[in-house]
């Protein structure tokens, strides 16, 4: 009698088990479909660089790669498929493709005829102007071992091609001082080339822009005359110390503060324009990034000392009333950043209603602080104006005036793309008849 009762009440709790888990699997696949249409509605089902590539056919839907994402919530099951819900915040980390058990997805840019954001390169990075190269984000692919592979693979490309070519100016100049960037001028130090890096501000390219003490995730990558990075995650100020570290040891040409703003020339004779001058150079290699100049409110007030395009170091801002304008990571990390600080009172204005472009553990975090009241979130609200000691906010209940000592705009950059189509870059878009070209493996991405 005891056997069956212990027989019937493990049935029980089995079918209990049972029950419970397909009512949860229910609700998360209902909820993964109205992700779905939430970011779709709200254009942010696109990513803007390499993302998961599925094929349906061979997915099974076990729901894996939404396990393994970083980022939290970039995948979900939708029909029994898997699918890309937040592509916005992907960043092309590749687990997602590790991670599958079918081989379903790889990590790529996908057909490129369908973006006007990704240029045609060749495998060696070149653009379709001959001599001039692209590495790093503005191909497309982000995440730093991309970047610092990139720069590499372009000079290695670079130093083959000038073996037999005479001339007396520099070999390579570098446009951009980030992770692709260095790794082409150390890659340059290696080949025994001449090289030239510009960079309108300084060495670290994008880092420079994250908050103090951000922390990086850095998947497996040879960096030239360096070797591999022998940790995942590193600090900001941990990655542009092996930089800084870099350039002093291996005499990197860095010349910050120059801003380029034209090519000129060809191959074997460009003459690289800035406000102050030119420099001649036999190739020319494109690291800018995607980010481009900070993009302005154009609205009145936004000349004011108080305003500001990138925050340097929250801990100059105790005991102040700061507005952070923007809802993308960078946003929301500069916002956590000054609520942290003493008396710091911080306002984020958003357009749209909810933080849907940020990665899973900066959600986590600013959600926190949102409802503890120690950040206050206007969502779906815009700028009005700004005054001396206060902002004017539009939003749905009309305009809201908010006390106010410092404005920061972090609401992306303008990318150069249009600087990219006047050197004569072509892009996906402009080509119809171009087919997938750069996608990335998970074992490269």
């Amino acid at each position: 009698m005891e056997t069956l009762l212990l027989w019937g009440s493990a049935l029980l709790l089995a079918a209990v088990g049972v029950i419970t888990y397909s009512i949860n699997f229910r609700r998360q696949r209902h909820a993964d479909a109205s992700r779905l249409a939430n970011t779709r509605e709200l254009g942010m089902d696109r990513a803007s660089g390499q993302y998961p590539l599925i094929d349906a056919g061979q997915c099974i839907g076990c729901g894996t790669c939404v396990g393994a994402c970083p980022e939290g919530d970039v995948l979900g099951i939708v029909h029994g498929k898997a699918v890309v819900i937040n592509g916005a915040r992907c960043i092309g980390h590749g687990r997602c493709a590790d991670a599958c058990p079918v081989g379903a997805i790889q990590v790529g840019l996908g057909d490129i005829t369908k973006r006007d954001d990704i240029p045609i390169l060749d495998d060696d990075g070149q653009t379709n102007v001959p001599g001039l190269y692209i590495a790093g984000e503005l191909s497309g692919f982000a995440l730093i071992n991309n970047a610092v592979s990139m720069g590499s693979r372009v000079v290695d490309a670079i130093a083959d091609d000038l073996e037999d070519e005479p001339g007396n100016m520099v070999d390579i100049l570098v446009v951009g001082a980030g992770p692709a960037g260095m790794s082409a001028g150390l890659r340059a130090v290696e080949k025994g080339l001449s090289c030239i890096i510009l960079d309108q501000q300084g060495a670290g390219g994008t880092i420079l822009q994250y908050p103090r003490r951000k922390l990086v995730m850095v998947q497996p990558v040879e960096i030239p005359l360096f070797g591999r990075l022998p940790q995942l995650e590193y600090s900001k100020e941990e990655l542009l110390a092996i930089w800084g570290d870099l350039h002093e040891i291996n005499g990197l040409d860095i010349r910050t503060g120059e801003r380029v703003t034209g090519v000129d020339g060809a191959r074997g004779g460009f003459m690289v324009k800035t406000p102050d001058g030119a420099y001649a150079a036999r190739r020319v290699v494109l690291a800018l990034g995607r980010r481009g100049t900070p993009r302005r409110l154009n609205v009145p007030g936004e000349d004011q000392a108080k305003v500001a395009y990138k925050l340097i170091d929250a801990e100059a801002y105790e005991n102040r009333r700061v507005l952070v304008v923007g809802g993308g990571d960078s946003a929301v990390e500069a916002a956590m950043g000054l609520a942290h600080q003493k008396g710091t009172k911080v306002t984020i204005s958003y357009r749209k209603p909810e933080l849907l472009r940020i990665k899973q553990r900066n959600a986590e975090r600013i959600g926190a602080l949102i409802e503890s009241g120690g950040i206050d979130f206007r969502g779906g609200t815009t700028v009005q104006s700004i005054e001396s000691d206060t902002v004017v906010l539009n939003g749905p209940g009309g305009a809201a005036i908010v006390p106010n000592d410092d404005v920061f705009i972090l609401a992306g950059g303008i990318p150069p793309f249009g600087f990219l189509r006047e050197l004569g870059v072509r892009f996906g878009g402009d080509q119809p008849d171009l087919r997938l070209v750069g996608a990335a493996t998970s074992e490269t991405a």
